[in-house]
């Protein structure tokens, strides 16, 4: 619930920066809505199971799979629209980066991924907390995840890559979260971190 409303902040944040039009500002917030309900119904659903039965059952396993499905499903229709919505602006935004960096050598990515590494083994010897492949802060996974991402928003020459590749690094994110490595703010600094590293690489090598 917490990342569906760390989203969803961003998805309007984004929708004010873009400037969209009332009808598809409803729309994003009947997609934030229906993902929200989604989560809370499994919730429900799983709190009674739990509840109804203790121990496993695998009837008890199928309904807590559906309920999570239902959210699944919920989040990658959100995804989707919200891809329509803003492609033409994320276009746009990827063609201008583009026309500047295209012409950039590739070991620029392996620099940022590279200086990435060092500030989160700087930042978890500090923190004196895990170790670069499990917990700590922060986290090295989320980091590197969003470098590469960040990257690949610099060189592609479309919004169609970077968008599956920002889908491949929040379930990196989440796998995080859900395994119990890392804390939701422990993701939130090591994906900042990486962001932001591999925006000032790119902005000095202009």
């Amino acid at each position: 619930m917490r990342i569906h409303f760390v989203v969803a902040a961003l998805v309007l944040l984004l929708a004010i920066l873009t400037k969209v039009s009332a009808l598809e500002t409803v729309v994003l917030l009947l997609c934030i809505g229906v993902v929200i309900m989604a989560e809370m119904i499994n919730t429900a659903i799983e709190t009674a199971v739990d509840l109804a039965h203790g121990g496993y059952h695998p009837l008890a396993a199928i309904a807590k799979d559906v309920s999570a499905g239902t959210v699944l499903v919920a989040s990658v229709l959100s995804a989707v629209i919200g891809c329509i919505i803003f492609y033409d602006d994320l276009r746009n935004i990827t063609f201008t980066v583009t026309n500047e960096v295209k012409h950039m050598p590739i070991h620029i990515t392996i620099i940022s991924l590279v200086v990435v590494t060092i500030a989160v083994i700087a930042g978890k010897a500090w923190s004196k907390k895990g170790t670069f492949l499990r917990g700590g802060m922060p986290s090295g996974h989320s980091a590197l995840a969003m470098s590469l991402l960040t990257s690949i928003a610099f060189l592609s020459k479309g919004a169609a890559i970077p968008f599956l590749a920002s889908v491949l690094t929040l379930m990196v994110m989440h796998s995080r979260l859900e395994a119990g490595v890392h804390t939701l703010w422990e993701i939130i600094v090591g994906a900042l971190l990486g962001f932001f590293l591999t925006v000032l690489i790119f902005q000095m090598a202009v």
